[in-house]
C-alpha cells in the first residue's frame, strides 16, 4: 500500500478480544508476554529533532526501552514529548472529532496499523488515517488512553469502570498489551459495581476466563449479598443460567429463590424505582397483587408481558417448594406460576411419595451429574459464630427427614425418626446423595476461605448419625455460609420424576 492517507477504519474487520498480531515488515517486534520491546537495525529510518529547542535526540534514544538504563528517560520523552506533544509526527489520527499526532514506528504496535502503515514509511507528514468509530462504548478518552499505551513501557493506570471503553477500543485496533492489562485489571475487581458490565463486556470480546469469573461470583452473590443495582443489572439470559445451575448457592430454600425472583422481575418493570433490599420484596408482591387483581384468570407468565420471563421460573425446582404448605400456598395466591406447571408437579410428587413407602425405594445407589445438575435440592445457612447448630429445611420431610449437625469441628448428618414415624420409608436402610460447601467472603463477595466435600453417598439408618466432612476450627472465619446439594430419590427409580 503505497499511502495511508484517508484509510476509513471499519469496527467490524476486527471483533476478537485476541487477535494474532499481524508482521509488520521493517517493524518492531513484540517479545510475547512482555512489555519490552526489541529493535532490529534499521536506524536509518529513524529522524533526529530538538527537543525543548537544545538536546538532539534520535527516536532509538527517545524510545530506548531495549537499555534498562534508560528506560525512564524513554517513558519521559516519548510519553511527553513524542505523543503528548507531537513532537515530528509523521502521521495524523482523526477519530470521534479530534485528531491526534502520532508517529509511525509507534503505531506499528496496533495489529490494524501495522498493515496499513508496514510500506508508507517514507511518506509525507501530512498523511491522514480516518478512523470510523460505530461501537458507542468506544470514546475520545478511551482512544487517547490506547494510543498512548503505545509510547509507554509500563502500563498506563485504568480505573475498572473505564475498563469497557478502553478494553473495546484495545480490540478494534488489535494493541494485545492493553487487552491483556484490562483483562487481568477485571479479574481483580470483580465486585457488586462491575460484576454485570464486565459479564457483558467479557462475553463482546471473547475473554472466557472474565465471564467464567464474573458467573461464578453472580453463582456465590445472587442470594448471599442480595442488592437493588445488582438484580436492575442482571438481564433475562444471564438470570436464566444462574437459576438453572446447581451450582447457585441458595440460601434458606428454593422458595427463598421463587421470591428473589419476583423482586428481579418487579425492578424490570419498574426501573425507577428507589428503595432497600428490605422494601424491594415487599413492594414487589404489592406490585403483582395490584397487577393480577386486574387480569383475567390466566397467571401472569402467561400474560403478554410474562411470557418473556417463563423459560427463567420454569428452572425453578418446584418439587423442592410444594412440600411446605405456606409455600405452596403463596405459589397459587401469587398467580405468577400457571397451573399447569404446578398440577404436573404435585402428581409427580404424590407418586413419588407412594413409590418411596410402598416398594420401599432406598434412594440413589450412585452419583448421577444429570440428576444433580437438575434436580438437587439447594439449601443453605448463615453461621454467625461459634457453636452448635442443627437445621432441617422442609425439603427433607420427603419420607426422608434428614437433620444436619454442625460444630466447629464436623458436620454430620442424622435420619430423624420424630416425623412421620408410621412412614414405611423410616424403617429401612437410605440413601442420600449430597454436596457440602462452606464459604466465607470478603467485602466485594470474593470467597476469601472455601471447601467442598464433592458429591458424595452416605447411607443411614434410622436415628444413625453419620459425620460427613471434618473440620479445622483455626481455619474458621465467621460469619461464614454452609450450602448443601441433595438428592433423596433416584429419578431412573422414579419414573424420571
Amino acid at each position: 500500500m503505497g499511502h495511508c492517507s484517508s484509510q476509513v477504519w471499519r469496527p467490524e474487520d476486527s471483533s476478537l478480544a485476541e487477535p494474532e498480531q499481524p508482521e509488520c515488515s521493517a517493524s518492531p517486534r513484540r517479545v510475547s508476554g512482555s512489555r519490552k520491546r526489541k529493535w532490529s537495525s534499521w536506524d536509518w529510518m529513524w529522524p533526529s529533532w530538538s527537543i525543548h529547542g537544545s538536546q538532539v535526540v534520535s527516536l532509538q534514544q527517545a524510545f530506548g526501552v531495549f537499555y534498562g538504563k534508560k528506560r525512564k528517560l524513554a517513558t519521559k520523552y516519548t510519553y511527553q514529548t513524542l505523543f503528548l506533544g507531537g513532537v515530528d509526527s509523521d502521521v495524523k489520527i482523526r477519530a470521534l472529532g479530534k485528531v491526534w499526532s502520532l508517529h509511525k514506528v509507534f503505531l506499528c504496535q496496533s495489529g490494524y496499523f501495522a498493515n496499513i502503515l508496514k510500506d508508507t514509511w517514507k511518506e509525507p507528514h501530512s498523511d491522514i488515517i480516518d478512523l470510523e468509530i460505530k461501537n458507542h462504548h468506544i470514546n475520545i478518552w478511551s482512544l487517547d488512553f490506547v494510543f498512548g499505551s503505545l509510547y509507554r513501557d509500563e502500563d498506563l493506570p485504568v480505573e475498572p469502570r473505564q475498563v469497557p471503553h478502553v478494553l473495546a477500543a484495545a480490540c478494534l485496533l488489535q494493541v494485545e498489551q492493553v487487552i491483556q492489562q484490562c483483562n487481568e485489571t477485571m479479574k481483580k475487581t470483580i465486585s457488586m459495581k462491575t460484576v454485570c458490565s464486565y459479564y457483558t463486556t467479557a462475553e463482546t470480546y471473547r475473554l472466557k476466563s472474565v465471564k467464567s469469573q464474573c458467573f461464578d461470583w453472580l453463582l456465590c452473590n445472587l442470594m448471599i449479598h442480595p442488592n437493588v443495582r445488582l438484580y436492575r443489572e442482571i438481564d433475562i439470559k444471564i438470570m436464566y443460567l444462574l437459576v438453572s445451575s446447581s451450582d447457585l448457592l441458595v440460601l434458606q430454600k428454593e422458595f427463598d429463590l421463587y421470591t428473589t425472583l419476583k423482586a428481579w422481575m418487579f425492578l424490570y418493570f419498574n426501573p425507577r424505582w428507589k428503595g432497600s433490599v428490605n422494601r424491594l420484596f415487599a413492594n414487589a408482591n404489592r406490585w403483582l397483587s395490584r397487577h393480577m387483581e386486574c387480569s383475567d384468570n390466566n397467571t401472569f407468565l402467561e400474560s403478554e408481558e410474562g411470557l418473556v420471563f417463563q423459560p427463567v421460573f420454569k428452572q425453578l425446582r418446584f418439587q423442592h417448594i410444594i412440600f411446605d404448605l405456606a409455600s405452596t400456598n403463596i405459589l397459587e395466591q401469587d398467580r405468577l406460576i400457571p397451573l399447569e406447571w404446578l398440577s404436573v408437579v404435585y402428581k409427580q410428587q404424590w407418586l413419588t411419595l407412594l413409590r418411596v413407602q410402598q416398594h420401599r425405594d432406598i434412594g440413589p445407589r450412585t452419583i448421577n451429574e444429570n440428576e444433580l445438575e437438575g434436580h438437587s435440592m439447594r439449601c443453605g445457612i448463615r453461621i454467625n459464630g461459634d457453636g452448635a447448630y442443627s437445621c432441617k429445611w422442609s425439603g427433607c420431610k420427603f419420607g426422608f427427614p434428614l437433620r444436619i449437625i454442625f460444630t466447629n469441628r464436623d458436620i454430620s448428618f442424622k435420619q430423624s425418626g420424630q416425623y412421620h414415624n408410621d412412614s414405611a420409608g423410616l424403617k429401612q436402610v437410605r440413601n442420600v446423595v449430597f454436596r457440602i460447601t462452606l464459604l466465607h467472603f470478603d467485602s466485594d463477595g470474593k470467597p476469601t476461605f472455601s471447601k467442598t466435600t464433592g458429591h458424595k453417598i452416605v447411607t443411614l439408618k434410622n436415628d444413625e448419625e453419620k459425620s460427613v466432612m471434618q473440620l479445622d476450627s483455626n481455619n474458621l472465619t465467621f460469619p461464614f455460609y454452609l450450602f448443601c446439594n441433595f438428592l433423596f430419590i433416584s429419578l431412573a427409580n422414579a419414573g424420571n420424576l
